[in-house]
């Protein structure tokens, strides 16, 4: 039963940028500021954010549910959890930047930090959990993604 609530926990902590996010996230014609910007070619339909976020925060939950269960390890999960939590703040951060304070040359530097920080999270986890490490490359893999679409906005407006 402990590992379930665990699980909980670790999936509810890893849904909370996503959660604080979705205040500042525009939605359908409701942000004026969003809708007017040229965007890429490739910045996909809205509900393949939520989507992606989605598998994307989940993913991220599995991972801190096995670095907190791992049991078996001489290394201090401490960092790993500092750089977690860090992360999320960084995340949290770019949603109020870009979209409430819509300045997106600060968002971009929030990005490429939130790349730098989860590469290093990333490298905390795997000597605790090979698969954390592994289900971390999505995240990484979607910020450098959203660090190609942050720039391409704020270099066509």
């Amino acid at each position: 039963m402990k590992k379930f609530f665990t699980f909980i926990f670790a999936m509810v902590v890893s849904f909370i940028p996503g959660i604080i996010g979705v205040i500042f996230t525009p939605h359908g014609d409701s942000n004026v500021w969003y809708n007017a910007l040229e965007k890429s070619v490739l910045t996909p339909q809205g509900w393949v954010f939520g989507v992606a976020w989605t598998i994307l925060y989940f993913l991220l939950g599995i991972a801190l549910y096995l670095v907190i269960v791992k049991e078996k390890t001489r290394i201090n999960k401490s960092h790993a959890y500092w750089l977690f939590f860090g992360q999320m703040l960084l995340n949290t951060l770019w949603s109020y930047v870009f979209f409430g304070a819509h300045m997106a040359a600060l968002a971009l530097l929030v990005l490429v930090m939130l790349i730098v920080v989860s590469i290093y999270m990333e490298r905390a986890f795997r000597p605790i959990s090979q698969t954390a490490a592994y289900l971390v490359w999505p995240y990484i893999i979607w910020m450098c993604f959203a660090t190609y679409l942050n720039a391409s906005i704020m270099f066509l407006n």
